[in-house]
């Protein structure tokens, strides 16, 4: 009986040293993730709920490597629009990087804003740049010089418009002003309207105050901005789903890291990628609804009168992609590239902006 007893033992202290030789192991890594935005805004709210525990998940599994989160969103180490500066300098390890902000560092990433009436499906609109990314070398190489690693794309839902008042043919626009800035107020110049610069956080306002006579947004931002209150005409003109970014981590941070690890954050950014895509578009048909139910009058602008508003437009595609080539960049490949993708994935585009 004691012979058996300490055999029991013996086995027993083994077993104990040897798991506790297997938790000693396991490696921590420390890193950090951040966000311009705050979590009320989906790509972030999907970083913290989904990429970082696809992260875990998968390293969890081979029980070598676990890695210590430290979350920094809204701002708090980087404001919206220095993310790419902010993890290639090292002050974050990966986070969100908003290209559309960013376009001096991205120029060819923003092709959407300039091929407009493309496609609603937000999936499509970043599987279509992430694929442009992995077959034109000069995109992939602008991440790569901003010392980042893409890892997973994130797109708008689809631009629509509210207004003050009905909106069933372009004529109506004539001599309104529309909240649309940046490369957005493109969209807007050649319909009769004027461009109003302005952000989600003025639109608001403007409209109330007759700054503007509505604004040309997407509805999971509009919803935010309450915008059906004083805007109540809400006319789906599906200016089309626009990439606006993705997350990236540092270069040299990732070039350390094990491969194990190199291969979770990877695959966990292809998790996320196809998750947010889901939740943005749930997430704006949801919306939609809501605003419906507040009062919104909803209404599709006829599709004749879609192709006469895309038309009107100036040559905005040829004008962008010149002025990449200008600047030694394939602007042209680019831009072809792009719009072949869209059309024979099944996107009916009312014009091609590569004529």
């Amino acid at each position: 009986m004691n012979r058996r007893y300490f055999l029991h033992t013996l086995m027993a202290v083994a077993l104990g040293l040897a798991f506790g030789s297997a938790v000693q192991a396991q490696q921590v890594i420390k890193l950090t993730a951040a966000a311009g935005h705050p979590p009320a805004f989906l790509w972030v709210k999907t970083l913290d709920e989904t990429f970082i525990p696809e992260v875990d998940k998968r390293l969890a599994a081979g029980g070598k490597f676990k890695i210590e989160w430290t979350k920094a969103w809204g701002g708090t180490l980087m404001k919206l629009g220095s993310e790419s500066k902010g993890i290639a300098d090292g002050v974050a390890d990966l986070g969100i990087v908003s290209t559309v902000f960013e376009a001096a560092k991205f120029p060819l990433q923003n092709v959407s804003y300039f091929a407009p009436f493309g496609t609603e499906s937000v999936d499509l609109m970043s599987r279509t740049v992430a694929d442009l990314q992995k077959t034109i070398p000069a995109m992939a190489d602008a991440w790569t010089k901003n010392n980042l690693v893409y890892l997973g794309g994130m797109s708008l839902d689809t631009y629509h418009v509210w207004t003050k008042f009905p909106l069933t043919r372009l004529e109506d626009l004539s001599g309104k002003k529309i909240s649309a800035p940046g490369p957005s107020a493109n969209w807007v110049r050649g319909t009769g309207a004027v461009a109003v610069a302005g952000t989600l956080n003025t639109y608001y306002e403007d409209i109330k105050s007759g700054v503007s006579d509505g604004a040309l947004t997407f509805v999971t931002g509009a919803w935010g901005a309450k915008l059906h209150e004083v805007a109540p005409y809400i006319t789906r003109i599906n200016v089309g789903s626009q990439f606006a970014g993705g997350i990236a981590i540092n270069k040299q941070r990732f070039d350390r890291l094990p491969p194990e690890v190199q291969a979770a954050i990877r695959e966990a950014g292809d998790a996320w990628t196809a998750q947010y895509a889901r939740a943005q578009a749930a997430a704006a048909q949801t919306l939609l609804q809501n605003m419906t139910q507040a009062g919104a009058k909803v209404s599709d602008l006829p599709e004749a009168e879609r192709k006469r508003w895309a038309d009107a437009l100036s040559p905005m595609g040829r004008t962008w992609a010149a002025d990449a080539q200008g600047k030694g960049l394939p602007g042209n490949e680019v831009l072809t590239g792009f719009h072949s993708a869209l059309v024979k994935a099944g996107a009916k585009m009312p014009r091609d902006w590569t004529k």
